[in-house]
């Protein structure tokens, strides 16, 4: 198992949180079921299906949060609300106003919320309390930040920071792309955004092909800057680098692969993951950090 994006956040490290203490702070949210007439739940679900809400692997903390959503679109009770309201029409006489239109519908979604169809979603969590890494595999961070704000609700007095860096992801990555040159232990890959500041917010997307430096430097020099950037950091993991500090499109390559340990049973294997995983992440995580100048110190 890999995380596939890190929304990234700080820690101070090290961090003497207990994964025991940890265990006891997420039980006030743990996921139970939504019930019938719930149309959306959410809490923290046990990673590996043994009650416990924290999963620990070489002092590596993971969590998992789950979530409840009734599927119940407007188009369906739009369409049950109008057939209800073509029959009170032909018993009062007259079409019924928009105050009791409004309240049908509420009626209608109230009744057809205990058949609507569930689907589950998890979001996975990793706090490395020893380097001071908190991150959210979410694609977008306003997902993260839902994540967090529960957690937050739940530790109190967290000492989360959102990562800060001295110089803007933007400018540093149109430098490499200017330079046709990426940071010591990285290479540039061949997917890339460069985006208009002005009012256009005109763009241009390379995705698998090749970035010519002339073509790059005349975007460049029209005004464009560097968005997104394909990447791959010693050999080992390939990713995108976001203007937010997002890292994303994460993919273990086969040096890793190569090297990942036998195992016998599901659980091993999960551990074997998690543990490589969370050491390899730290290291691009801290790279990644020192490549745009270092962390910005409050």
């Amino acid at each position: 198992m890999w995380f596939k994006n890190l929304q990234i956040y700080r820690l101070p490290a090290p961090w003497a949180f207990t994964p025991e203490q940890m265990e006891e702070a997420l039980q006030s949210q743990a996921f139970s079921p939504a019930s019938s007439n719930e149309l959306l739940r959410q809490g923290w679900d046990s990673p590996r299906a043994n009650g416990k809400l924290v999963h620990v692997v070489n002092k590596q903390m993971l969590m998992m949060l789950g979530t409840e959503k009734k599927l119940l679109p407007s188009s369906v009770i739009n369409q049950v609300a109008k057939a209800k309201a073509a029959e009170m029409e032909e018993q009062q006489g007259f079409p019924p106003g928009k105050k009791a239109m409004k309240e049908l519908k509420e009626r209608v979604a109230d009744e057809l919320l205990p058949r609507a169809f569930s689907i589950r979603s998890n979001v996975w969590v990793w706090i490395d309390p020893v380097n001071g890494w908190l991150v959210v595999d979410a694609a977008s961070p306003s997902k993260a930040d839902d994540v967090i704000k529960l957690l937050l609700k739940a530790v109190d007095r967290m000492p989360l920071e959102s990562l800060r860096v001295q110089r803007s992801p933007v400018a540093v990555m149109t430098g490499w792309l200017e330079a046709d040159e990426a940071p010591y232990g990285f290479t540039i890959d061949q997917d890339t955004e460069l985006r208009a500041t002005g009012e256009s917010r005109a763009a241009v997307r390379y995705v698998k092909h090749t970035l010519e430096p002339d073509d790059i430097r005349r975007h460049i020099a029209a005004g464009k800057q560097c968005t997104r950037l394909a990447m791959t950091w010693t050999d080992r993991i390939s990713f995108v680098l976001t203007e937010s500090m997002a890292i994303k499109g994460i993919k273990p390559l086969d040096v890793i692969k190569e090297g990942e340990a036998v195992t016998y049973s599901d659980d091993e294997r999960f551990d074997n993951d998690i543990m490589l995983m969370t050491g390899e992440l730290a290291k691009l995580m801290a790279d990644v950090v020192e490549a745009l100048g270092g962390e910005a110190k409050a």
